[in-house]
């Protein structure tokens, strides 16, 4: 079922999920943490509230609140002294009648969402002693929305890796038994022979991509960082990433501050930067350019941007371009020779080693990714000071 709760909440700030306000509906005094004229709660139950992580609601026998959690109101699930929710309010008079448990599912749209569905898990008890002649109800309902995006996330991960299995190794054996039927024929074999060594080596970098992402989920943070010299990193990426940009017509560029270092493996941060530069080669027409960017932001993080000047993203794809095997134009990437795991192996590089990773872009006028990284800090200075690595040397640009 889906609620529409668009009226107005007053959404109670006080300290997060788990802190539990006093109602103080208008006209109507709050003292001692209760309503006057209203059912007093039993001893104890204030104390529970405020360990819950859950929304919690209580209702007197004519289903007013009298005590609602500040994630109740902020989700919107309150409203004063009412619970706007109609299902909720159901269910509550059917448990303080019969004084039986309910559980249920809920689909809500609230303010706190911006108009999106939250999901809830509600669970909804008697409250006191008071069964079947109008007592106190408890009701409690967690946000699913998220464990239910990351269960969604998992099948399509199945799904997915699947497909992605299924689409070479089906091409090899097609393309096996068309060698069979030409072995008369040996243009066709040689032919059909370098398609097969593609497939092969698309399922290969299908296999170690797989494998590098959960290695990267598994020793997340990185085990044993060292001082790593962003200069080195962006170096080996472009250098890796230099005969496919030549291919394409795409010129490769670096700029911004040197002499940043930071801790971490040398070889995932350059895995993760050169993702980002073949994606950005790959999404990019000819004759334009793909700028790598460093620079220091405040006294402790490091920034390492890619900008290119390609078809952009929908903003609709934003939220999800990171998750594994997501694509934004699926026949495109395959066409490419993409695996679509590349963003997220960025991702994950990023923050094993503390960092985050986010994404500016318009459809038409390109894309930038943007690494934010942790420096070195002072005590992990080597006993020599690292005076070199302290200079930041002046900006200049080199073309690739």
């Amino acid at each position: 079922m889906t609620v529409n709760t668009a009226g107005s909440v007053d959404a109670d700030t006080v300290g997060g999920n788990t802190a539990v306000g006093d109602v103080a509906a208008g006209g109507v005094a709050a003292t001692g943490g209760r309503l006057s004229g209203r059912a007093a709660l039993p001893p104890g139950v204030d104390s529970v509230l405020e360990v819950l992580s859950s929304s919690a609601v209580v209702l007197d026998h004519d289903d007013k609140v009298l005590r609602a959690s500040a994630a109740a109101r902020s989700f919107g699930l309150v409203d004063g002294d009412e619970l706007v929710v109609g299902e909720l309010v159901a269910l509550a008079r059917k448990v303080r009648r019969d004084g039986k448990v309910r559980e249920g599912e809920i689909e809500i749209s609230t303010s706190r969402s911006n108009g999106r569905t939250t999901s809830f898990a509600v669970r909804v008890a008697a409250l006191g002693p008071e069964v079947g002649h109008g007592g106190l109800v408890l009701l409690l309902a967690e946000d699913q929305t998220e464990s239910r995006r990351v269960e969604e996330v998992r099948r399509d991960f199945v799904a997915n890796i699947s497909h992605e299995l299924k689409t070479p190794v089906g091409a090899l054996a097609l393309l096996a038994e068309t060698v069979e039927d030409a072995v008369h024929d040996p243009e066709a074999v040689l032919r059909f022979a370098g398609r097969m060594r593609q497939e092969a080596s698309r399922l290969t970098h299908l296999v170690q991509d797989l494998i590098m992402l959960s290695r990267i989920q598994a020793a997340e943070p990185v085990p044993d960082p060292s001082p790593i010299e962003l200069d080195v990193v962006v170096a080996e990426a472009l250098d890796r990433c230099r005969e496919k940009a030549n291919a394409h017509g795409i010129e490769l560029a670096a700029s911004g501050e040197h002499g940043l270092v930071i801790m971490g493996d040398e070889d995932l941060l350059v895995t993760a930067l050169r993702n980002l530069l073949e994606n950005a080669v790959a999404y990019s027409p000819e004759k334009t350019r793909v700028l790598v960017s460093t620079r220091r932001v405040g006294a402790n993080t490091a920034e390492v941007s890619v900008a290119d000047q390609g078809i952009g993203i929908p903003e609709r794809d934003l939220e999800r371009i990171f998750e594994r095997f997501y694509r934004v134009d699926p026949a495109r990437s395959r066409a490419t020779g993409g695996t679509g795991l590349g963003l997220a192996i960025a991702k994950h590089v990023t923050q094993a080693h503390g960092g985050r990773i986010t994404v500016w872009s318009k459809e038409g006028a390109g894309s930038t990714f943007t690494l934010r990284l942790p420096l070195r800090s002072s005590s992990s200075v080597p006993p020599d000071g690292g005076a070199d690595h302290a200079k930041a040397r002046p900006a200049r640009e080199t073309v690739k």
